[in-house]
């Protein structure tokens, strides 16, 4: 089923109103969660918003707590999220990075003792709508395998990087896992396998079931032994530079909460537009001339195709599954 955007964030919004928030908070909630859906994100915008609300009942989420700044050295300011709205915090420290970079060309703003912030995505949009160059990431519970391991020791650590664009934003958003755990909830939940091999299963064999690499919580990391050791390298990272938790201790937890993370804008002001721009043409339509592999379909830069989502999101209405439709209704 298609619902318009406009109900979907009018029913997420009035859920937030009857659990405490703002007006102002509710509606940037709101927009937030289901422009993740519009995108094509489903995993981490209308189907996560359940578990946003549980997290708020048991008190992981807190609703009336704002992020604090508890250092700064030069561009480089430290807060503590204070546990609040993922998203929120989130959307905060990207602002104050870009803040830093508008005066002087590059800000960091490094987050601790946050939640969840959903879409990662977002934030590059973020950053890239307003004109900035966007780098972030975070650190998770660990819910990925190290390579040559079974046990799940890493996180899989989300990393976006985004450039800003005239004819559409350049947004990479991927997970550190070879599928985020929201990809594979959507399979589980469709009862369909993986197209590639995911993860390890009970085992230690590699699988193709979603379910399986749930259970386990024993996803692959990207790239093999790369991708497992980008994870560790971000999860050191994000913890020594927000003076916050790495994996390991998120993990000592019964739930995901106090997640490290860090925001940095890059002023393209202070850069040859000129040249950055005929680059970034130069390099785009390289790609885009490269052969089609055979089905016809052609080669996308990362971002573009969330861009021909979101318009058919915007003319159709955003898919919607009917059981979390129900589901969201009942909250």
């Amino acid at each position: 089923m298609r619902i318009s955007f406009k109900e979907i964030q009018g029913t997420l919004n009035h859920i937030l109103l009857d659990h405490g928030f703002t007006p102002e908070k509710a509606g940037i909630l709101s927009k937030v969660f289901t422009e993740s859906s519009l995108d094509g994100v489903y995993s981490h915008g209308l189907n996560r918003f359940p578990r946003f609300i549980n997290d708020i009942k048991k008190g992981i989420v807190k609703v009336k707590e704002e992020p604090e700044k508890i250092n700064n050295y030069g561009n480089i300011e430290q807060w503590n999220g204070n546990l609040g709205p993922g998203i929120l915090n989130a959307l905060s420290c990207m602002s104050k990075a870009m803040k830093i970079a508008g005066s002087s060309g590059i800000g960091c703003v490094a987050l601790s003792n946050t939640n969840h912030w959903m879409r990662g995505g977002t934030y590059g949009w973020q950053a890239a709508d307003n004109g900035y160059i966007g780098i972030c990431w975070t650190n998770t519970q660990p819910n990925m395998v190290a390579w040559g391991g079974k046990d799940p020791v890493l996180g899989n650590n989300p990393l976006i990087l985004a450039i800003p664009r005239k004819e559409g934003n350049i947004v990479l958003d991927m997970a550190m896992s070879q599928y985020s755990y929201g990809k594979m909830q959507a399979y589980a939940h469709e009862g369909k396998e993986l197209e590639f091999v995911g993860g390890l299963d009970g085992i230690g064999s590699l699988t193709k079931d979603p379910q399986e690499i749930i259970s386990n919580e024993s996803a692959l990391p990207i790239g093999f032994w790369k991708g497992s050791g980008l994870s560790f390298i971000l999860d050191i990272l994000a913890a020594i530079l927000a003076k916050g938790d790495p994996t390991v201790r998120v993990g000592s937890r019964s739930e995901e909460y106090g997640l490290s993370q860090v925001f940095i804008a890059i002023n393209m002001k202070w850069l040859d537009n000129k040249y950055s721009s005929g680059i970034i043409q130069e390099v785009v339509q390289n790609l885009h001339n490269s052969a089609p592999k055979g089905n016809g379909e052609k080669t996308y830069y990362p971002g573009e195709k969330t861009l021909l989502t979101r318009i058919e999101n915007q003319k159709f209405g955003i898919p919607v599954n009917p059981e979390i439709w129900e589901i969201i209704k009942n909250l």
